[in-house]
C-alpha cells in the first residue's frame, strides 16, 4: 500500500466516523424529543431551567462539532487532490469531534460531570484552535473552526473554573 492508498483509506474511515457521529446525534435528539413528549408540565419546567444551566456550554460545543466537521471534510478534500498540508489539522481536528459531541450531550443532560470534563475539552479545543489557526488565511473551514473553538474554550473556562 503506498502513500496515497493510506491517506485515502484514512480519510474513508475518517468520513464513516463523522457519518456515525451524527446520526449518533440526530438519534440522542430525536429520543430527548419523544421523552419532553410524555414529561408533565412541572417535570418540563424542572428539565427547562436545569438545562439552561448549560446551554452557552452545549450551544458552543455543537457549534464546534459543526464547524469541525466542515474543516474535516476540507482536509480530505485536500488529501484527495494530493497536498497534506493540513494533515495535523485534520488530525486534531478528529480528536475534537467526539470530545465536542460528547461534552454538548453532557451539558444538554446537566451532568455532574460536566465540570471535569470541560476541562479536559478546553484543552483539546485550543490544541486544534492552535492547529487551525495555521491555515486560517488560507481556508476559511479553518478559520471558522478555528472561531469556534475559541469559543468553546472560552465556555469551557467559565464552567471549569
Amino acid at each position: 500500500m503506498d502513500r496515497r492508498e493510506l491517506i485515502i483509506g484514512g480519510g474513508a474511515m475518517a468520513a464513516m466516523l463523522l457519518a456515525q457521529m451524527a446520526r449518533a446525534q440526530d438519534h440522542a435528539a430525536d429520543g430527548q424529543m419523544e421523552h419532553m413528549d410524555h414529561m408533565d408540565h412541572m417535570d418540563h419546567m424542572h428539565h427547562a431551567h436545569a438545562a439552561r444551566k448549560y446551554a452557552a456550554l452545549a450551544a458552543a460545543a455543537a457549534d464546534c462539532v459543526k464547524t469541525g466537521q466542515i474543516c474535516a471534510d476540507h482536509c480530505l478534500e485536500m488529501f484527495a487532490q494530493g497536498d497534506n498540508s493540513t494533515a495535523a489539522c485534520a488530525r486534531s481536528v478528529s480528536q475534537l469531534l467526539p470530545i465536542c459531541a460528547t461534552l454538548q450531550q453532557l451539558a444538554e443532560q446537566n451532568s455532574r460531570y460536566v465540570q471535569k470534563y470541560a476541562r479536559l475539552a478546553q484543552e483539546v479545543c485550543r490544541d486544534c484552535e492552535k492547529e487551525c489557526r495555521k491555515h486560517e488565511k488560507e481556508h476559511e473551514a479553518c478559520h471558522n473552526c478555528a472561531e469556534s473553538c475559541a469559543a468553546c474554550a472560552k465556555e469551557c473556562d467559565a464552567i471549569a473554573a
